[in-house]
């Protein structure tokens, strides 16, 4: 199979009071289509079922299902488009899917209840607590809920209830569908909406029947089972326990490895915070493992921490010995990426530590510094943030100054390399709703896709990248890109850009990028000043790093402007003080 997503078919329009329904029955035939191998009895059940169901129960059901939570007052389920909520409830109550009279603990109670009908419902324990008749929320559930363990229906908890409570049995199910179809848990059914309105819109790429989140039902398995561990230690559960329930994850799927390391690398770091250190350090280990021949290799940040945590610990020999093996890993060498920078400022310390020479300190980049005294007023005397008040100071009609921190070198790669990035490979796009690829930050993205990219840059060889990248701002203009913030880009920025920016200066720019897409993405300069009527070989722009009173530059920054020092491309640093206001 081998199709694009067809836009009009995706999203029902806002004019129909059931575009909600359309919508999630859209994914229910999408899943069914092309994940029914993944799902179970009980799921094509609930999807065969819920097609036959009258349309207000289903519009019903979908109500509850984007809705926060499983419980919900019957009163609060009125929708003008369904009618009667009993009629339509009926339907759900007999398939098992709505209990129209569940058992509540208290802390789901209290969230129903307002705080006059929790004093009428509880009155009893109230007084028995020795609380007041004017005792808040906050206070009622603190006194309370050490005493009211056991859950009751809401008849037991209050006879005299007004309104009934619901709960959604399915919200799993269609948890999991959601899953299936998005990728993750992260997006849910606002993405249609977003579309509707016109506020999102996507890049259309053709697929194959390989263009799937999952491949495997224990995979869907895994990362449910991951996401309810990260809830759980959200909520104050042992790092130590939740390690013990971790999923296995077959060796060749990189992109659940990393989702466990994620999740390997926030329990060692809630266990250092209280004080677990031996736990932290073993949890650090195994998130920053490096999985040769698997295209991904653990959390740098992991491998960073445990390195500290092994340094804190008095462990030094063994802390040099591993920030050796992975300096020794690094292709770039000290100096250039988040990890190695890391490296240099540990390493000397653990050799002062063990008593060994110190090693030769890289210089500073030698970068140019300004110093400049503004006022914190505009003309129209707004406060202004640093970074505007230098644009304004600097900017002439000759020379123009731009805002475009993190948009400008980032936006100009997007647009020559849109063909590479939207590569229709398998694992990258399986649903109409991507802002960029789904393994966009995996360790293998750029191999898989080195000869689309080399295309891209090769043009910035043969003169073609301007008419490339002008053609793909008028063709792609307000379609999501991870790299293209078109709120910044006009074509006016793009023109001096293009007239401006030497290519060898972007090929050497947009390669960085490609070494770390992740991280290189951020640390960009905030200013940059085009000079068109430079000559004699003088550079015809300049990048300018602002900082205002007590700001510092930060380690991305460093690693950006180290490598405009080692290029021979204009940076400077501009440190700004405020006069005093008379």
């Amino acid at each position: 199979m081998n199709s694009a997503f067809p836009s009009a078919a995706v999203t029902a329009s806002l004019d129909d009071p059931f575009y909600y329904l359309a919508n999630f029955r859209f994914v229910l035939d999408w899943v069914a289509k092309r994940h029914g191998d993944l799902l179970n009895e009980a799921e094509r059940d609930f999807i065969t079922g819920f097609m036959i169901l009258p349309r207000p129960s289903q519009a019903l059901l979908v109500r509850m299902v984007m809705r926060k939570g499983e419980h919900f007052r019957l009163a609060k389920l009125a929708y003008a488009e369904i009618g009667d909520t009993s009629a339509a409830l009926a339907p759900l109550v007999e398939a098992g899917w709505v209990d129209p009279d569940p058992t509540l603990p208290f802390e789901v109670l209290f969230r129903q209840l307002r705080l006059a009908e929790l004093r009428d419902a509880l009155a009893g324990e109230i007084a028995a607590a020795g609380l007041t008749s004017t005792a808040g929320k906050a206070h009622l559930y603190e006194a309370l809920s050490p005493r009211l363990t056991e859950p009751h229906r809401l008849a037991d908890w209050w006879p005299e209830a007004p309104d009934r409570v619901v709960r959604l049995a399915v919200m799993a199910t269609c948890d999991r569908l959601r899953l299936m179809f998005f990728g993750n848990l992260r997006q849910d059914w606002s993405e249609f909406v977003l579309a509707e309105l016109g506020l999102q819109r996507f890049e259309r790429v053709p697929f194959t029947s390989s263009s799937r989140a999952f491949q495997y039902r224990h995979e869907v398995d895994a990362y449910l089972a991951l996401h309810r561990l990260r809830e759980r230690l959200e909520e104050g559960e042992v790092p130590t326990s939740l390690y013990t329930e971790l999923p296995d994850i077959p060796p060749d799927n990189a992109w659940l490895r990393g989702r466990r390391n994620r999740l390997l690398f926030q329990l060692g770091r809630e266990a250092e915070r209280t004080g677990q250190l031996d736990a932290a350090v073993s949890l650090y280990a195994e998130a920053g493992q490096v999985e040769k021949g698997h295209g991904e290799t653990g959390e740098r940040e992991a491998r960073i921490r445990h390195l500290r945590l092994l340094e804190r610990c008095g462990e030094h020999a063994r802390a040099h010995a591993l920030a050796e093996r992975a300096l020794g890993r690094l292709a770039g060498g000290l100096g250039d990426g988040a990890e190695a920078q890391a490296l240099e400022r540990l390493l000397p310390r653990l050799r002062r530590r063990l008593g060994r020479p110190a090693l030769p300190r890289a210089a500073e980049p030698d970068t140019e510094r300004w110093s400049l005294n503004l006022s914190p007023l505009g003309l129209d005397g707004a406060t202004r943030c640093v970074e505007i008040a230098v644009r304004d100071h600097l900017s002439r009609n000759l020379t123009p100054v731009h805002y475009v921190e993190n948009t400008l070198l980032t936006g100009l790669f997007g647009l020559l390399c849109w063909e590479a990035l939207f590569a229709p490979l398998p694992g990258a796009f399986f649903h109409p709703f991507h802002n960029g690829p789904a393994d966009l930050y995996r360790e293998d993205f750029v191999a898989r896709r080195r000869e689309r990219f080399a295309a891209c840059l090769g043009k910035l060889a043969d003169g073609s990248y301007r008419e490339a990248i002008r053609a793909t701002w008028q063709d792609k203009h307000g379609l999501a890109n991870p790299f293209v913030h078109w709120g910044v880009l006009d074509e006016r920025l793009i023109d001096q850009a293009l007239a401006c920016l030497p290519a060898e200066h972007l090929r050497l720019c947009f390669e960085r990028l490609l070494g770390d897409l992740k991280a290189n993405r951020a640390g960009l300069p905030d200013l940059v000043q085009f000079l068109p009527e430079a000559s004699g070989g003088e550079p015809r722009y300049r990048f300018i790093e602002v900082k205002g009173p007590g700001d510092r530059l930060q380690d991305n920054q460093r690693r950006w402007l180290a490598f405009f020092h080692r290029h021979a491309m204009p940076a400077v640093v501009c440190h700004v003080t405020w006069q005093a206001e008379p």
